[in-house]
């Protein structure tokens, strides 16, 4: 069965603006000001909790990293977890080309580097999980992305095959996913990134989410 897995934050749902503020909450319950701007550090919270506290705790110009990112990425996700969908939305036009490839014969699952737990939520909340044969998280499995395991759990626990599946996703940690899967990747245009990621040279850009039954029919073909 053809199939097509997808990353979560920045590819299906601008999660941006959650995800800051909880790396704000988490950094004021430490002790610290919030240091992380809306839309300015769009990009680096799609990275994760762990790069947001770092980013914040750089331009703090503090001197034990590592020991209070550990400290405070607890924190963060329960701030997460108790407001993931306050200003959360599916990117325009998702939910209309998950049921096109649904309808197609396409399986389709998620492969993330967000908790699955969180991930289960916000699909949840946002009223799609139904629509996904699988999904990965970063703990669902002993390894995150870009190692191919989370992906190939995705595929399978969709009901495909990785030879024909491709992955979509918006960051470097995508384009080399697919990349150590031998499979193809499609980049969003419309994430934090924007164009830039072109520069990954990835099989195909995704522009707007009516393309995407084209494109998957096209790699897939």
């Amino acid at each position: 069965m053809r199939t097509v897995i997808f990353d979560l934050d920045g590819t299906l749902a601008d999660t941006s603006a959650d995800l800051l503020l909880a790396g704000n909450a988490a950094m004021e319950a430490m002790g610290h000001a919030p240091q992380l701007v809306l839309d300015r550090d769009a990009a680096t919270a799609l990275h994760g909790g762990k790069a947001m506290l770092r980013l914040s705790l750089e331009r703090m110009g503090h001197d034990d990293l590592e020991a209070e990112i550990e400290r405070g990425y607890p924190l963060l996700l329960e701030a997460y977890g108790n407001a993931l969908d306050v200003h959360t939305v599916l990117y325009p036009g998702v939910t209309e080309a998950l049921e096109e490839l649904l309808e197609e014969g396409f399986a389709i699952g998620i492969c993330t580097n967000k908790p699955e737990a969180l991930a289960d939520r916000l699909m949840s909340a946002l009223g799609v999980r139904g629509l996904f044969g699988s999904l990965i998280g970063a703990d669902t499995l002993p390894t995150r992305k870009p190692d191919i395991a989370p992906y190939r759990a995705a595929v399978e626990g969709a009901g495909g095959v990785m030879a024909r599946s491709l992955l979509v996703g918006d960051t470097v940690t995508d384009r080399e996913t697919a990349r150590a899967a031998g499979v193809p990747s499609v980049l969003v245009s419309f994430g934090p990134l924007g164009m830039g990621v072109a520069e990954l040279a990835p099989e195909a850009l995704l522009h707007r989410y009516a393309e995407m039954p084209g494109l998957a029919r096209e790699l897939l073909a």
